[in-house]
Order: C-alpha cells, then structure tokens, then sequence
C-alpha cells in the first residue's frame, strides 16, 4: 500500500484527498505557492512544501519542482487532483521514471484519449456514434471552411488538446470563420502550448452528459452511473446532477456500457470520464474523455456511496476496484460557488473573505478550502467550493439545494450563489425544460 502521497494541486480538491488519505493512514504532502500559504490543504497536510511563486507555470505547472518535492519527502505517490498537470503524459511518465506511482492512467493511455481529434477516430472504429466533423486535425483554416461547407453551418472548433472551454469557437456563418480559427487558435496555444484545432457541426440545444467510470489493473472495468452537467457558463459546469432526468432507461444502459467499451478499448486504469452530447431527441454523441478524477466527482460518490479518492489510490496501489456491483440510491445535485460577477459575464471576483459561513444538515456536503479571513487569489480558478446535497427524489434535492445556498454566506466577495439561488426556483430548471444555453438565456428565469 502506498505510505505517502503528495498532491499536486491546491485548493479544495487537495484538501478532499487529504481528507481521504487520512483516513486510509497515509500520511500527505502539499505543495503550495507564495498565494496558497494560508491555503487550508497547507495547514492540514502532514508536510508543506513552496514550490514557487504565484503563476501557475512558476509553481503547480512546474514539473522538476514538484518531483523534487516528493523526493525530498519521500513521497513515493502522487496525487494530480484536476486540472493543471492531471491530463499531462509527460507528467505521468517522469513520476514513473522517478520511481513515483502516479495515481491515473498511463501517459499511453493519457496520450490516446487526451488528443480529442485521434480519439474522436478511435471512437470511429468501435461504432460509438461521434459529432460530424474532421477526421483529425485541420491545417489551416481554408481546411476548416472546406469541411464547414461539407457538414453545414453552424459549426464548433476545438482545440484538439483542450478542455474548459478553452480554444474553442462557435462559428455560425462562413464570414466569421477565418477571424474564429486565429481567436481559437491562439487561444490554445495560450493555454496548452498546442494550437491544433479541429471542427465538428454544432449540435443545437444539446445536453451534455458524462458516464464515470472506473477501471484497474487486473482487467475489471465498471461504471458509476452518469452525471447531468448541462447548466454551464462559457462552456464551463456551474451545476451537476445525478441521475440525468432528461435520457431514459433505455439510453442511460447504452450510453453506459458504450462508456465501458471506451474505456476497455484502452484497458484504461484509474479513474475517467465520457462525456457526451445529446441532442434534443435523445441522440448521444461522444464528445471526449477526461482521463482523470472530474471537479463533480462528489455526486457520483453520494448516490453510490463509494468514495472515489480512495478507489483511486486502492487501483494505483495495484489493488481491485472493491465496488462488487454498484447500487445508486437517491438524487444528488451539486452546485459550484465561484468569485465571480455575475452581472459582468462572470468575471472572476478575487479578494479578501470577510464573512463566511457554511450550509449544513442532513443530506448536505460542502467542500472548500475557504474561511473568512482568507483571500481568493488572483491567479487561479476562481472556484470558492462545491455545494453538494442528495435526497430521495429530484424535487427534494432542489429544495435542499434551495434552502442549503440560503444558508451559505460568503461576504467580501461576489459570488455564483444568488444566480444559484434563482436557477433552484426557475420553473423551467424544475421541469428540465433547458440546454447548455440556458445561462445565456438567463434573463428569460422564472421565479
């Protein structure tokens, strides 16, 4: 069993594998930079480490830092949490040739699902239906509008190494589309140092749905259900919930066990995620796979009452999944708090925590690394924490989550949780009458 871990990340994911690893008996090492000092995951690590100033690339992107850190700590696993360095092959590969576990796939397996456009053609090979568009990478943007042409307007680039919402253009007439291709372009190598793009015909009115799954070393592979992350802002999830209340039963077995044969396509190990479109008549198209552990992993972890950190660091322990057969129970929903303007297109709204105050109760969960007193750096995601609830049905889901952001009192800052409060008490919330565009149409919310 793994004796020490080290988790490269910050903030409240870092605390939630703290969390874990306690209780295993493993005994942690955070790393932190000169913003994080007062950072929660610092104070309740076994062992801190600074590994360098403010910007990411000077601290949680920096690679020879962070395994100087495990080696001077003697950590001999690591913990990528998400974002940052958790998609990163090369990450993956160094830590095994540093003789450091990396508790996720393998940089193979990170390279197959990881580059969007190749496993888009991966995906072509095992019948799983995927979104018209390019069968890889476009070369220029005169490529671009060739295959525009082809499967019609309007259409969706991509950066082939994205996610988040980065790199990424909607394109409605072809006027707009060479202006779009440099946007997205540069964009992308701005945030992966990787420009490659490709297109696909943009699904109206589409849902976005994601099967978990998890698999390890000795072959088995399962699935955790699947998770609702159709309300987004700029392409990001603000709310998540399982189970969907928009596919049947019937979708829902064949979306799953299309998620396992992704999976076992690869003989993947760890834990990831397929996310897919689903158009308005229930049509579902793979989208991509996360190869490591989803900011909304909490609401999987209510309705199966697993916990998935743990799985994890079993799994890269050389271990077996311990789930025998899953049972989902419940209806959870989770919503993220960030510092952000609402009002101004959600700008991020970093500063200095004067009051806070925690929602509790049954059925109520809440993970954070905040405090009043502490100040939201300008140099991150501006994500305070994650808000989760579980009940027997929907309903009383919404109404827990309703009356849970009630209680929750962040002062100092603006924050997502009076648009939160308005979406749990909107008619067309309640009746799953939306798609992703449903924040950009925000003002049509009734209440």
């Amino acid at each position: 069993m793994i004796k020490k871990i080290l988790i490269a990340n910050r903030g409240e994911i870092a605390l939630r594998v703290i969390r874990t690893c306690k209780e295993m008996g493993i005994k942690t090492v955070a790393v932190y930079s000169t913003a994080d000092k007062d950072s929660l995951h610092v104070r309740f690590a076994d062992e801190a480490v600074c590994i360098g100033r403010a910007p990411a690339y000077a601290s949680y992107l920096n690679i020879p830092r962070i395994i100087s850190a495990a080696e001077i700590t003697d950590a001999d696993a690591i913990h990528p949490g998400y974002g940052f360095l958790s998609e990163n092959a090369e990450f993956a590969e160094i830590c095994m040739d540093s003789g450091i576990i990396f508790i996720g796939p393998t940089a193979e397996m990170i390279n197959k699902m990881g580059d969007k456009s190749s496993a888009k053609e991966h995906l072509k090979s095992l019948g799983i239906p995927v979104v018209p568009g390019s069968d890889g990478v476009v070369k220029d943007s005169e490529e671009a509008k060739m295959i525009a042409q082809e499967i019609g307007f309007p259409v969706i680039l991509k950066a082939s190494a994205g996610g988040g919402g980065k790199g990424m253009r909607i394109v409605r007439e072809e006027s707009h589309l060479e202006a779009a291709y440099t946007i997205a372009r540069n964009e992308a190598i701005s945030a992966f140092e990787n420009g490659d793009l490709y297109i696909e015909k943009l699904i109206e009115d589409p849902r976005h749905i994601e099967v978990q799954v998890l698999g390890d070393t000795h072959g088995r592979i399962i699935h955790l259900g699947e998770r609702d992350c159709t309300i987004q802002r700029r392409h990001q999830k603000l709310i998540e919930e399982t189970p969907s209340p928009f596919i049947s039963d019937e979708v829902r077995e064949k979306m799953t066990s299309d998620a396992v044969k992704i999976a076992a396509s690869i003989n993947y190990i760890g834990a990831g995620t397929v996310e897919f479109l689903v158009d308005k008549n229930r049509n579902y198209y793979f989208m991509e796979m996360n190869t490591r552990l989803q900011v909304e992993h909490p609401i999987t972890e209510a309705v199966t009452n697993t916990d998935m950190i743990k799985e994890q660091i079993i799994i890269a322990s050389g271990g077996k999944i311990t789930i025998k057969k899953p049972k989902f129970i419940g209806h959870s929903i989770e919503c993220r708090i960030n510092a952000e303007d609402i009002e101004n297109n959600f700008r991020p709204n970093p500063g200095l925590i004067t009051a806070f105050h925690s929602p509790g109760g049954n059925g109520v969960r809440v993970d954070t690394h905040c405090y009043a007193g502490y100040k939201i750096p300008q140099d991150y995601d501006s994500m305070i924490g994650k808000l989760i609830v579980i009940a027997e049905s929907r309903n009383e889901a919404i109404k827990r989550m309703s009356r849970a952001l009630e209680e929750f009192i962040v002062e100092g800052v603006k924050t997502t949780i009076p648009l939160l409060e308005k979406i749990m008490n909107d008619k067309k919330f309640i009746n799953y009458e939306y798609d992703t565009n449903y924040i950009e149409k925000r003002e049509e919310i009734e209440v």
